[in-house]
């Protein structure tokens, strides 16, 4: 049994298995650079599994679900909008509850 130190989400972003992320890319404060960011690792990377969208919008959902209650309110609206400009770069459309 291999023994973790509690944070298995933080390796997980810093050292995920599919993409290589910039570092910091969470905490930075621009929507549009994040999503680019997420989008440019997401397109160089040999190693996901699924398609360059879905693995971006993986690793930023992943990171706001992980964040929980502990990200700050201005940030979780920043990275929010970080996932509607990445579907925009994808020209995909938000998901309808109709």
């Amino acid at each position: 049994m291999v023994k973790t130190d509690g944070h298995w989400s933080r390796q997980v972003t810093r050292n995920s298995n599919a993409l290589d992320l910039e570092p910091g890319v969470f905490t930075w404060h621009d929507p549009k650079r994040i999503a680019r960011s997420l989008q440019a690792s997401a397109e160089a990377s040999r190693r996901r599994k699924s398609a360059p969208f879905r693995s971006a919008m993986a690793m930023l959902v992943f990171y706001l679900n992980r964040a929980g209650r502990k990200l700050p309110a201005e940030q979780r609206v920043i990275l929010q909008q970080a996932k509607e400009e990445l579907r925009r770069l994808y020209g995909k459309t938000a998901y309808s509850s109709k």
